[in-house]
């Protein structure tokens, strides 16, 4: 089983950020631009936690020693059934770069824009609060060299 996977089944929210690269970059089913960095990455994945009813993985695609890796799931949001997959790339530290998810059928990507959408302000602040908190520990790990 891919250690992400792992994660995401356990619900465990610090393995599944320890698994991110701090330049990752988020790739959502239902948002036009890319969400840039490990904070809001984190934070995102908190947030479908959130919304996401009875979610599971169903299907891995791609070798254990690959850069590339598929998740597939289902799972259902606000009463829609959802089919997705988590397409994920990882750097040379083993580390996910790049963290792209597709959804379907439209309906189901429609209530997770909805339910997302409800989340957003949490998210931001989930991020900024991050943020903040590792720019406070490098000052004080600075400070203290």
């Amino acid at each position: 089983m891919h250690p992400f996977r792992k994660a995401v089944e356990a619900r465990d929210e610090a393995a599944m950020a320890a698994l991110l690269a701090d330049n990752v970059v988020f790739t959502s089913p239902v948002a036009f631009k890319p969400y840039p960095g490990k904070a809001i990455t984190a934070a995102i994945l908190r947030g479908v936690m959130r919304v996401f009813e009875d979610f599971r993985y169903v299907k891995e695609i791609g070798a254990a020693d690959s850069s590339d890796h598929a998740l597939v799931f289902e799972t259902t949001v606000a009463g829609k059934r959802i089919t997705g997959c988590d397409f994920l790339h990882f750097d040379a530290d083993g580390r996910i770069d790049e963290f792209m998810v597709m959804v379907r059928p439209l309906s189901g990507a429609q209530a997770l824009a909805e339910a997302m959408a409800a989340q957003f302000e949490r998210i931001q602040a989930e991020a900024v609060a991050q943020i903040e908190q590792e720019a406070a520990a490098a000052e004080r790990q600075a400070a203290g060299s």
